[in-house]
C-alpha cells in the first residue's frame, strides 16, 4: 500500500482542500499517514498570499529533493496556489519534483499518482505529465469530502472558489481564478450528511464568502444568496453552530447583519477584514470603500448585536504608507474595538499590481508598526475577555485541549476559546460555564 503524508500551509481553504484529496486517496486504496517519515509519497499544499509562507513550502521541496535522490521510488509534490502561481518556476527551480497540481485540480490527484506509479513500476511506459494547472469547469464542485471521524465535533465546508476582486496586493484572482459558486441544493446535503455524523459545527469557506452567488443566483425578499444559504442550514436540526470565513466589507449587507440577530446559530462573532483604516492608502490597494464606510458596519453589528466580537485582517507597510496613514490605521482599528486580528507586514507578491508601486516601506518601519498594532491587538482582547469573568456562556466541547494536561477545550458563540475539566462524554454537546480566568488568548472556565 501506498503511504502518503499530505503538509498544509496556511489558509482553512487549503485545510479543506487537503482533507478532500485526503480522502479521495483513501478512497482509491492509498494510506494516509501522520508524518512525513512514513510515507513513501509527500504532498505540500501550498500558500501563495505571503512570502514566508512560500519560502517555507520550498525549504521544505528542496529537503524532500534530497531525499529522491537517495531513493528515487519517493515521489513528492507540490500542490496549490504556488503550484498554480509558479508552475513552470518550479520545474526550473526543483527538478527533483514529480507532481505540481493547480487549484482546480485537486480532484485527479489520486489519478496523476497510478499514472507515476504505473511509470515507476513499468521503465519501457511514457513519463507522465508533471505540470497540472489548466483551469477546469465544475472544479468549485469537487471539494465535498470529509473524514469520517466518529467525535468530529466541526467542520469546514468550501461553498465557492475564485475571486472577482482586484486588490492590488493580493495573489488570489492569480491562483484561484473568478468566482465560481456550488449549487445550494448540494452545499445543504453536504452539511446534513455532517450533522448526521455527530458534527454540529460548519465554517463556511469562500475566498469572498459572502458574495456567494452573486449575479448568478437571485435575491429573495431583500435576501442575498449568500444569507439564503445561511437561512437553510440554520434550518438542520442537528447543526448547532454556523461560521463563515472571509467575508468583504462590499457585500456584508444590511441582511447580512440583520442575520446575526434574526439566526441565534450564527453566533455573535463576525472577521470584517479592514486593511488599513487610511482611505488614501484603501484607495491605492483597490479596496472599494472609505474608512468611514467600514466602520459603520462595525457601528451596525455592534448596535443589532452588542455581545458581538469582531476580528480582522491588517497590512502595515503597504507601499507609500506614510506614518500619518499608519495612524489612521490605529485610530479605526481603536475605533472598531477589534478583539482580534490578523496583522500581516505587506510583501510583494509576484503577479499582483502592487509590486510596480513605487516607495516600498523599509522592512525596519513594517516591522516597528506591525508591533505597534499586536500591542493594541492584545490589550483590546484582553479587555475584552478581561470583562468576562464571572459571566455564564454557552460552549461548544470540540475536545481536548492540545496543551491542557487533559483539559477539554471548547468555544463560546462568539467563538473565544474556552479551557475547563470536565468529563470527555461532553465532547460534541453544548454545556454552560463560568468564566474564572481571561488571557488575551483564552479563557479559563469550571462547571456551573
Amino acid at each position: 500500500m501506498n503511504r502518503v503524508f499530505i503538509k498544509t500551509y496556511g489558509c482553512q481553504m487549503n485545510e479543506r482542500d487537503s482533507e478532500s484529496v485526503a480522502c479521495k486517496l483513501q478512497e482509491r486504496g492509498y494510506k494516509v499517514v501522520d508524518h512525513e517519515d512514513k510515507a513513501d509519497i509527500v504532498l505540500l499544499n501550498t500558500c501563495s498570499v505571503r512570502e514566508q509562507a512560500e519560502q517555507k513550502a520550498i525549504g521544505k521541496a528542496g529537503h524532500l529533493a534530497k531525499r529522491k535522490r537517495n531513493d528515487p521510488r519517493f515521489i513528492f509534490g507540490i500542490m496549490g496556489c504556488m503550484a498554480q502561481n509558479r508552475g513552470d518556476d518550479l520545474i526550473d527551480r526543483l527538478p527533483d519534483l514529480d507532481l505540481i497540481v493547480g487549484t482546480q485540480k485537486f480532484h485527479h490527484v489520486p489519478d496523476y499518482l497510478d499514472q507515476l506509479i504505473d511509470a515507476r513500476n513499468n521503465p519501457a511506459q511514457e513519463t507522465p505529465s508533471l505540470l497540472h494547472i489548466a483551469e477546469e469547469i465544475g472544479s468549485e464542485n469537487e471539494i465535498r469530502e470529509h473524514f469520517t471521524e466518529s467525535n468530529k465535533v466541526t467542520a469546514f465546508v468550501s461553498i465557492m472558489q475564485g475571486c472577482n476582486m482586484t486588490c492590488a496586493f493580493c495573489i488570489v484572482p492569480k491562483t484561484r481564478g473568478k468566482e465560481r459558486y456550488r449549487s445550494m441544493h448540494d452545499i445543504i446535503s453536504e452539511v446534513t450528511e455532517l450533522g448526521s455524523r455527530g458534527v454540529r459545527e460548519v465554517t463556511l469557506l469562500g475566498q469572498i464568502v459572502n458574495a456567494y452567488g452573486r449575479g448568478s443566483m437571485p435575491r429573495r425578499d431583500g435576501k442575498t444568496p449568500f444569507v439564503q444559504l445561511l437561512e437553510r442550514i440554520h434550518e438542520i436540526d442537528s447543526i448547532d453552530r454556523i461560521r463563515f470565513t472571509s467575508p468583504h466589507p462590499t457585500s456584508f449587507g444590511d441582511d447580512l447583519i440583520d442575520a446575526f440577530v434574526n439566526l441565534p446559530k450564527l453566533g455573535t462573532y463576525a472577521h470584517l477584514p479592514m486593511q488599513s483604516g487610511s482611505d488614501r492608502i484603501l484607495k491605492a490597494m483597490k479596496r472599494p470603500y472609505t474608512s468611514e464606510k467600514f466602520l459603520s458596519i462595525v457601528s451596525k453589528l455592534r448596535k443589532n448585536s452588542p455581545s458581538m466580537r469582531l476580528s480582522t485582517d491588517v497590512i502595515v507597510g503597504f507601499p507609500g504608507e506614510t506614518d500619518g496613514d499608519f495612524d489612521r490605521t490605529m485610530e479605526a482599528f481603536t475605533e472598531a474595538s477589534f478583539e482580534h486580528a490578523f496583522v500581516f507586514k505587506y510583501s510583494d507578491r509576484s503577479g499582483t499590481p502592487a509590486v510596480q508601486f513605487d516607495d516600498k516601506v523599509p522592512q525596519s518601519t513594517k516591522e516597528k508598526r506591525n508591533q505597534e498594532l499586536l500591542t493594541l491587538t492584545q490589550k483590546l482582547s484582553n479587555d475584552s475577555n478581561a470583562n468576562l469573568i464571572g459571566r455564564s456562556m454557552e460552549i461548544l466541547v470540540e475536545g481536548f485541549s492540545k496543551k491542557g494536561n487533559g483539559k477539554l477545550m471548547g468555544r463560546t458563540r462568539c467563538f473565544r476559546k474556552v479551557i475547563f475539566e470536565g468529563p470527555s462524554e461532553s465532547i460534541g454537546s453544548l454545556v454552560t460555564l463560568r468564566v474564572k480566568e481571561a488571557t488575551p488568548f483564552s479563557l479559563i472556565a469550571v462547571q456551573e
